[in-house]
């Protein structure tokens, strides 16, 4: 492990999940469906929706690895919050355009047994999963690391006033093996994960109305791309 990546884990460790997840439980009521599918070990992409700024440290907080977030440009620029964000890892990309350095941030984490973040649709969207973009699907099938699909519900609702509920259910890894690896192949397993994550937010929806019960979200009744 680089000094610089040793540095990364030890900030997120101590100050993410220490102290920022502290302060996360204490004004969201949390709660996760599937954490046993998250591999342990390994380079993963994880895909998941994305509906509010407190997404991130919601997803954080439930996740028991680090995640190496990719996260806009602008975000790093906002003083004092971009300088925390990079001292975890977070990555930075620039949104609309192509980002070769990004990309290959991105996969190098991969390819170092990281769990890289992607927030598939590429910016916030308006109370339910959006379109995805390839980036996710490209990363993983450029480097054959399976797709872990994740999806949250409640963030958008939530302000420090209400503390509305949020929730992430996690899915069973993905791998595309079987995809050429093309602009084809990346846009049938993009297609295939939008679909994950839009099952499991509605699955939330359910658990929502039931009132956050406890429960395992539902296997797919077809698993191609699962990882063995």
């Amino acid at each position: 492990m680089s000094a610089t990546r040793a540095a990364n884990a030890f900030m997120w460790w101590t100050v993410g999940k220490g102290i920022l997840a502290s302060a996360t439980r204490l004004v969201v009521p949390l709660k996760d469906y599937g954490r046993e599918r998250i591999p342990r070990e390994g380079g993963v992409v994880l895909a998941v929706n994305h509906l509010a700024w407190i997404d991130v440290p919601a997803i954080g907080t439930l996740c028991p690895r680090r995640i190496v977030f990719l996260a806009k440009s602008e975000a790093h620029e906002v003083p004092g919050f971009g300088q925390l964000m990079r001292s975890m890892g977070t990555l930075s990309v620039r949104r609309g355009e192509s980002d070769r350095e990004a990309l290959r941030l991105a996969r190098e984490a991969v390819r170092a047994n990281q769990l890289l973040g992607v927030f598939v649709e590429g910016t916030r969207q308006a109370g339910r999963p959006g379109e995805a973009k390839p980036g996710a699907a490209m990363i993983a099938m450029q480097e054959g690391v399976p797709v872990l699909p994740a999806a949250v519900y409640g963030s958008y609702e939530w302000t420090p006033r209400n503390r509305n509920p949020v929730s992430v259910a996690w899915g069973e890894p993905m791998r595309f093996e079987h995809l050429p690896r093309n602009s084809r192949g990346y846009k049938e397993a993009t297609t295939e994960i939008q679909a994950e994550i839009l099952r499991l937010w509605s699955f939330l929806v359910d658990m929502h109305r039931l009132g956050r019960p406890d429960g395992t979200p539902p296997r797919r009744a077809e698993l191609p791309s699962r990882a063995g």
